[in-house]
């Protein structure tokens, strides 16, 4: 209420005091009187589309009678004012009847303005708009224009001046042609115009409406008629022609200023120019497909709209980045020429009146003290012409009433100088205000929907995605749409630009994402026809030819050799990869395109979206790759799976090339936690699907006896049985195998391994010792009686569960057997990579003196089977037994590695003398074994010979038993005969 009485008190005195309104004169005071008409008339129609506005202001009404005991006075005449404004316009126009002359003067003055910038694009193109390089003679000259600030003015701010303009002052489109014309180009142009954020008005309609009431207005309204279907049939092309204009004009001339920023100096203007037009064909297609009138909406989609923005944000970023070259540039140009030209312009004025004159005088005074050297203008806060704009925009006030003694009317060319130098010291101490005025966007806020879908679109075109970073830079305009009177819309508005940034930023990392793992399997599908299992065919067909065998049945095509993919017979040919390589390209060039970005005081870093979401990926696909079906017990082979990971991290390297972001810190991350039982999100590791496959399918089927250990080949391998295995165990477990394993796995993965060997192994030792103490009388008796063989005889004879001690015995045997394999190929894998630090730790590990105190040497144990060292008591065993405070078919030949390992552990655990108590198993052993000579029973001598060399391997593998130690109680002519008898029965076995 208070804002209309001030509005209408300030037309009435600009109407008697008859002030001169001219956009080309005084252009900040003509802007200012039409921003006033438009956003008073803007309010009033918005008022009228509450529908509740009656309860509200009741409401308000008896909430003041409860707050203050007496109902607002000034309530009658709102109440009043709601009902007379019904229907806004209408009411309006008859208020607007002793405003017209000056409102049509304003408006009418806008001829030489909108007609220019309402231009087709094959116009613009024949003007070569905006083009720095058509003239390359004049490229360092000035841009100059006598309507300067009209240049970059918003074509929609006029279109609402004209529209809303001529409604409220119908009366000139009869009486002046001028008027009439801009009126039916304004109508042709848009078929709505924007109220405020969302709210549209539509103009053909609304207007219609107006002047169908009015007597002798049918000529009007069939011109509103005829403007309306050239705006519906022709306006939709005609703003498509123009944004694929601005496209190629805004990229060619961010392309100049990047490689020459010192244009922007003098060619400012353009700048400004192309970020208005831009900003005015973006927001027109925004608002009209959100209000579509026709059936064809081909014209209202552009897949091509983020191509505009993104040159936008360019040359807004070239004028943030070079704004110091700028403000230098004009602080010499407006000393050195604008001062000069106002100077002389002041004193040939006729008439000059005192305050005038103060005010002039204080504007050449300014100018011409300006210097470079007057502070550091790279900071932007040592000029400020704010004062100075203000003393002007009071001056056009004084000048521009019917009785100033000094009149702008008749000195028009002081008032464009004047507009010109408004618009240099803009350039100075402006130039973030002038980029909000010229190229804000925070109007996207408003229409999240339609923004989400360009985005879609951009990101599903590979030749736009290259351009979706200008998404999440829109979303930094958004906080420029709100206003002090309204704090409270700050966080509502702020909260929104902040999940649009980051829901934008997560899909470009989501897609880029998606075609590196699609490149991925690419490459992995081609290291895999690499691999050893697919040269079979190749050799077998090498083989039949070199033989003349026939190779197969007639036409059978011949099987591509790997590489034939890089063979291209011309350039035109692409290939999928060549494709997806193409949109990663495009893709990675908008995600590095800025290193971060801030949305409402959060910094955002678009690189660290793709690094977690390829950290994440990379997870799932190494799992992935392991192929293992917990229903079947298939898991993929270890040279294989690293194979595809090498493959994998290759294409990952190469994402370097495209962004600069660290991949190592991704592998480092990744394979890291792939070397743990489970990962950070709590999923299974390669490491836990490895060792649980191991331990349960391979392990447990050679305890079955479907697989034996062979040493000589380092392998697990398969027995011939009835119910043939799914996997080949050589497969799985050979050298190679192993390595790759290792490599997998590394020394933390291998050392969870080792300790759920070690668990296996200890539940095993367990159970033996639950032998011994039933057994412990029977072994107390043999342990003081190994000299006498009758004795020992008989007593054995009395001990209980033998074959149960041999299996067991056998099984921590195969465990142990499997472990040194493990073990063995760490430490090949580790001499490769770090071939220094390891034969410092094995040079540590021989060099220990024996008396060195236990606890020491088991942490230099520790160390050395990390190192996959083999030590002489096993670390890992210790710790495993120390918990427990409560090739042969039949894998015999693993009792050698079981009975010294375990016995180094057990006695290390209860601080007895190793070598003293195998001396002592060695001596009960020998003596069992001699007595066993001299038996004639076969039952009692079967394998006899096999146990002679078991006894010889038990000494081979012990590093505190010696040869020496063995003949002495042992005569070596039986081992050599037992060698003999062994294979001799193994010939004859085999025949």
């Amino acid at each position: 209420m208070e804002f209309k009485d001030h509005v209408c008190e300030l037309l009435n005195t600009i109407d008697a005091c008859q002030v001169f309104f001219d956009i080309t004169v005084n252009f900040d005071l003509t802007r200012n009187y039409l921003d006033l008409v438009v956003t008073y008339t803007t309010l009033m129609i918005i008022l009228s589309r509450i529908e509740e506005r009656k309860a509200i202001i009741g409401l308000y009404n008896y909430a003041h009678e409860m707050t203050h005991g007496a109902s607002d006075r000034e309530y009658p005449r709102l109440g009043q004012m709601i009902v007379d404004y019904e229907n806004p316009l209408k009411k309006m126009m008859e208020e607007f009847v002793p405003h017209g002359k000056s409102l049509s003067d304003a408006l009418v003055s806008l001829q030489m303005v909108y007609p220019r910038r309402n231009l087709s694009a094959d116009q613009w193109r024949n003007a070569q708009l905006l083009s720095l390089i058509s003239a390359p003679s004049t490229m360092l000259n000035p841009a100059q224009s006598d309507t300067m600030p009209c240049e970059y003015l918003s074509l929609d701010t006029m279109e609402k001046w004209i529209v809303f303009g001529f409604i409220l002052c119908h009366a000139a489109l009869n009486s002046d042609a001028a008027a009439l014309s801009l009126w039916k180009l304004a109508l042709q142009s848009s078929t709505c115009l924007c109220l405020f954020r969302d709210e549209v008005f539509h103009i053909h309609k609304a207007a219609e409406d107006l002047f169908v009431n009015i007597r002798g207005y049918n000529k009007r309204i069939n011109d509103i008629r005829e403007c309306k279907e050239q705006a519906l049939s022709h306006a939709g092309s005609m703003h498509r022609e123009r944004r694929k204009f601005l496209r190629s004009a805004l990229k060619e001339l961010a392309t100049v200023l990047a490689d020459q920023p010192g244009l922007l100096g003098p060619k400012a203007l353009f700048v400004f120019m192309a970020l208005s037009f831009a900003r005015d064909e973006i927001i027109w297609l925004l608002r009209h497909a959100d209000n579509i009138q026709k059936k064809s909406t081909d014209d209202f989609i552009d897949k091509h709209i983020a191509e505009l923005i993104f040159y936008m944000e360019e040359l807004r970023a070239h004028v943030r980045k070079y704004g110091p070259v700028m403000q230098r540039y004009y602080v010499q140009y407006l000393s050195g020429f604008d001062a000069v030209v106002l100077n002389e312009l002041v004193q040939n004025l006729s008439v000059c009146p005192e305050d005038e004159s103060i005010i002039m005088s204080s504007f050449v005074n300014t100018m011409t003290s300006l210097s470079v050297k007057q502070g550091v203008i790279f900071d932007g806060e040592v000029f400020d012409f704010r004062g100075m704009r203000l003393d002007w925009f009071r001056l056009q006030a004084y000048t521009s009433v019917s009785k100033a003694s000094l009149g702008l009317a008749d000195h028009k060319e002081l008032g464009k100088m004047m507009n010109t130098i408004i618009f240099h010291t803009k350039m100075v101490d402006s130039l973030v205000e002038m980029l909000v005025e010229t190229s804000d966007l925070s109007i996207f806020c408003f229409y999240s929907r339609a923004f989400e879908k360009m985005f879609q679109q951009c990101l599903e075109l590979p030749s736009q995605s290259r351009h979706s970073i200008c998404f999440p830079l829109l979303c930094t305009h958004f906080m420029s749409c709100t206003h002090e009177l309204c704090p409270e819309e700050r966080h509502h508005i702020g909260d929104r630009s902040l999940s649009l940034c980051n829901m934008f930023l997560d899909e470009m990392a989501k897609q880029a994402r998606n075609l590196i793992t699609d490149i991925c399997t690419e490459q992995c599908t081609l290291s895999d026809q690499l691999l050893p299992k697919h040269c079979a065919k190749t050799i077998s067909q090498a083989v039949n030819k070199k033989s003349k065998k026939a190779t197969g049945k007639k036409g059978e095509p011949e099987r591509e050799k790997p590489g034939v993919e890089s063979m291209r017979k011309n350039r035109l040919l692409v290939t999928n990869l060549d494709k997806l390589h193409t949109a990663l390209s495009e893709l990675c060039f908008s995600i590095n395109y800025v290193p971060n970005l801030i949305v409402w005081e959060h910094t955002f870093t678009p690189r660290e979206y793709l690094t977690s979401h390829l950290e994440i990926r990379f997870t799932k696909s190494i799992v992935g790759m392991t192929m293992y079906n917990q229903a079947t017990q298939e898991i993929a082979k270890p040279s294989e799976l690293l194979t595809s990971v090498r493959a994998y991290m290759t294409v990952l390297q190469s994402i370097e090339n495209y962004v600069t972001i660290d991949i190592t810190r991704v592998f480092n991350n990744v394979l890291l936690q792939q070397t743990q039982h489970l990962d950070s999100h709590g999923e299974p590791t390669i490491t836990s699907l490895y060792t649980n496959w191991y331990l349960e399918t391979l392990l447990r089927q050679v305890s079955n006896g479907h697989i034996a250990y062979f040493p000589a080949m380092k392998a697990f391998v398969n027995l011939p049985t009835e119910n043939e295995l799914t996997f080949n165990a050589e497969e799985y477990s050979d050298i190679s195998e192993m390595r790759s394993l290792s490599e997998l796995l590394g020394p933390y993965g291998m050392k969870f391994l080792s300790e759920s060997l070690m668990w296996h192994i200890s539940s095993q030792v367990a159970e033996l010792k639950k032998l011994v103490v039933e057994n412990m009388e029977v072994l107390t008796q043999m342990r003081t009686s190994f000299d006498k063989p009758d004795h020992m005889a008989a007593l054995f004879k009395k001990l209980t569960s033998v074959d149960s001690v041999l299996k067991r015995m056998t099984i921590i045997g195969v465990i142990l057997s499997f472990r040194s394999l493990a073990q063995e190929a760490l430490r090949d894998v580790l001499s490769c990579h770090i071939p220094f630090l390891v034969s410092s730790v094995e040079d540590f590990k021989d060099h220990i003196p024996r008396e060195t105190d236990m606890k020491v040497a088991m942490n230099v144990y520790e160390l050395s089977s990390a190192a996959g060292l083999p030590c002489e008591i096993d670390p890992a065993l210790v710790v495993a037994l120390s918990s427990q405070k409560s090739g042969h078919c039949n894998n015999i030949h693993c009792l050698a590695k079981a009975i010294n390992q375990i016995a180094a552990a057990l006695f290390t655990i209860h601080k007895g003398s190793i070598e003293d108590r195998l001396k002592e198993f060695l001596a009960l052993a020998s003596s069992s074994l001699l007595k066993i000579g001299q038996e004639t029973d076969k039952m009692t001598t079967r394998n006899r010979e096999s146990v002679y060399l078991l006894l010889d391997m038990i000494v081979q593998e012990s590093p505190f038993l010696t040869m020496d130690l063995l003949e002495s109680c042992f005569p070596y002519v039986l081992l050599r005969n037992a060698y003999h008898a062994v294979y001799k029965q193994s010939i004859s076995a085999n025949a």
